[in-house]
């Protein structure tokens, strides 16, 4: 069963029946014949603003003036088409496809299970460092550009088997018009990514930018860790990681002033200098957006890192930063039997004895205990004749 039909710039494609994605807002379709491309419908009819912002952005095309290689994946999943129906009304827009295998969420690396379904045995530390760096490339280009991506989140961002990554949901993005003047505001935020001014209803900026760009890195480069995981001791069970981020309160910062989750990375695997930026972000910069470090000085820190990467040599997948002098993986396992990047060890079992009285141990060696009897009737008979 196919799904409906719409038309790209005149083109009429018709939709799978079921989307590859969906949220409160929209959908997105693959279409039929041409696994190069999907398209995103918007549950609810479309205003004239956000028709003439997709209209606006086909006009553009941000960073393309960096000439990249040719097996990276463009960083932005920008509009190529208008979706219409057959009256020719605004439903959504076409883009290129970025899905699995070759393409996964963010979120993926978050996780060992992921990892491993996905990326195999290169998705060790190092391999996040870089992912950490190309997010933060990716970021300052695309405030260079003036673009302020607003919506920054793990789920809206994808990660190719190199490393590379593809922001998805171009529609949020605010951005001013270079020959109308017209500013297109982004109206969508991530709690779990959003700052604080963001959180009150504050216009998304480069500095909001920021805030997210840190919780991802300091998430890539703790399998996942939240910064502002945890419950504060001077609340509720309740809390949750908006309040934390409301109430500046992150145990990367103030450890002493939260409930750390069990099974949470220590910050000490981050390096003095990435440490230190995070510090940075989640301590002073929570409600002081200047304080927030930026994509390009993450980028340097990120840089000086990726050429000290030790590995470890009892387990290759253990990578890790120079200022550690052993293994934080390898001692991590040790310690909470959870191992961060490999896969888990089936202890051998030992096979216990059968319990006195078993059958199986009154036959052992049958043929012998009869062997034993018989040497010792004869050695009877012949002390009986000596006597």
């Amino acid at each position: 069963m196919t799904g409906r039909t719409v038309h790209l710039d005149g083109k009429p494609v018709t939709l799978a029946e079921l989307p590859l994605k969906g949220g409160g807002q929209a959908a997105v379709f693959p279409v039929e014949g041409d696994d190069t491309i999907v398209v995103k419908l918007y549950r609810d009819r479309p205003g004239p603003d956000l028709e003439r912002r997709l209209a606006r952005m086909l006009t553009m095309s941000p960073l393309t003036a960096r000439p990249t290689d040719a097996n990276q994946p463009p960083e932005l999943a920008w509009p190529t088409a208008v979706a219409r129906g057959p009256e020719g009304e605004f439903l959504g827009y076409a883009m290129r496809r970025f899905g699995e295998p070759q393409h996964v969420q963010l979120v993926g690396l978050f996780t060992r299970a992921q990892r491993l379904r996905l990326f195999g045995d290169r998705a060790d530390w190092r391999f996040l460092l870089g992912v950490a760096w190309n997010l933060a490339f990716m970021t300052a280009r695309m405030h260079y550009d003036h673009l302020v991506i607003g919506d920054f989140s793990s789920s809206n961002v994808v990660v190719d088997t190199n490393g590379f990554v593809t922001f998805l949901d171009c529609d949020s993005i605010a951005f001013t018009d270079p020959v109308t003047g017209e500013h297109f505001p982004c109206l969508m935020h991530t709690t779990d990514y959003s700052s604080p001014e963001r959180q009150s209803g504050a216009a998304a900026t480069p500095e909001s930018d920021n805030f997210a760009l840190a919780v991802l890195i300091y998430q890539l480069l703790t399998a996942g860790n939240h910064p502002f995981g945890g419950v504060p001791h001077d609340s509720t069970p309740e809390s949750t990681v908006k309040d934390n981020i409301a109430a500046s309160v992150s145990y990367v910062v103030r450890p002493e002033a939260v409930v750390i989750p069990r099974g949470t990375v220590d910050p000490s695997v981050l390096p003095p200098g990435l440490l230190t930026l995070a510090h940075a972000a989640f301590g002073a910069g929570v409600h002081t957006p200047a304080a927030r470090p930026s994509p390009e000085v993450w980028l340097r820190a990120l840089d000086q890192e990726r050429s000290r990467v030790q590995v470890c040599q009892a387990r290759p997948l253990h990578a890790y930063g120079s200022h550690l002098p052993t293994c934080p993986w390898c001692t991590r396992a040790a310690v909470t039997g959870h191992d961060v990047f490999n896969l888990p060890v089936r202890p051998t079992v030992p096979v216990p004895p059968p319990p006195p009285g078993d059958p199986r141990e009154s036959n052992r060696f049958g043929p012998l205990k009869v062997v034993g009897v018989l040497l010792v009737l004869v050695l009877l008979i012949v002390l009986i004749g000596v006597l």
